[in-house]
């Protein structure tokens, strides 16, 4: 791979890292601490929200965003064609 490819790559990939990691900080820290008070309100399950973030929500968003993740690289290695 050439060398400003090589860094375009990485580029890429680092975006999409901090945008997924900005994501997860979001919902774990900012939905089960930050916020909770607020979504308390909000009943889910009946549970109430800020609850269901801080114990199963952020897990959940955190295996999807596993997945995302997956997929985006699997687009980007096609596309700089790093594919198996």
């Amino acid at each position: 791979m050439q060398t400003e490819q090589h860094k375009k790559y990485w580029r890429i990939n680092l975006t999409y890292l901090a945008i997924l990691l900005a994501i997860w900080f979001l919902v774990s820290y900012g939905f089960g601490i930050l916020w909770v008070e607020q979504l308390n309100t909000i009943r889910l399950g009946g549970f109430k929200l800020g609850f269901w973030f801080a114990q199963q929500g952020s897990i959940y968003v955190f295996v999807l965003l596993i997945f995302i993740y997956v997929v985006l690289m699997n687009r980007l290695d096609k596309k700089f064609n790093l594919d198996e």
